[in-house]
């Protein structure tokens, strides 16, 4: 009988746009989606925070690549590269409707445990916390934010 993968390997905040997710002793990293249909473009902000209240919340400049693709899954994910900075800009193209963002617990700073990504449009973010250090049945499985 094959194991089920959330628990396992991951968790997930499907409505995770300006949430903060807790990745400390929890995961080893969290990988965002982002989502904004029509080809319009927008910007996401990833951010650290202290705690779930979001005490001495700071831009954290770590993405210096990210992906791509329509969302539809009708083409294969394109690499996108830049100097590491606290945003990404995807272009209004139908190309860049879907976003990913992976983020390492190692590029938060000391003392931080909490990140979000933020859209500055009306992008749907969902936050997978991934590479759990625990693995837990669904319904034992912490709160994200807590």
């Amino acid at each position: 009988m094959s194991q089920k993968a959330l628990g396992r390997l991951f968790n997930l905040t499907p409505a995770a746009d300006g949430a903060w997710i807790n990745i400390a002793d929890q995961a080893a990293g969290v990988t965002f989606s982002g989502f904004l249909t029509g080809g319009i473009g927008d910007t996401y902000t990833l951010q650290q925070a202290k705690d779930s209240a979001g005490t001495g919340a700071v831009n954290l400049p770590c993405i210096a690549d990210y992906w791509t693709n329509t969302g539809n899954g009708s083409d294969a994910w394109t690499k996108r590269t830049q100097a590491a900075a606290a945003t990404v800009v995807a272009a209004a193209a139908a190309t860049q409707n879907a976003v990913v963002i992976e983020v390492e617990g190692t590029q938060l700073s000391d003392d931080y445990c909490f990140v979000k990504l933020t859209s500055t449009g009306a992008g749907a973010v969902t936050a997978i916390t991934r590479d759990l250090g625990v693995q837990r049945a669904p319904e034992n499985l912490p709160a994200t934010g807590a």
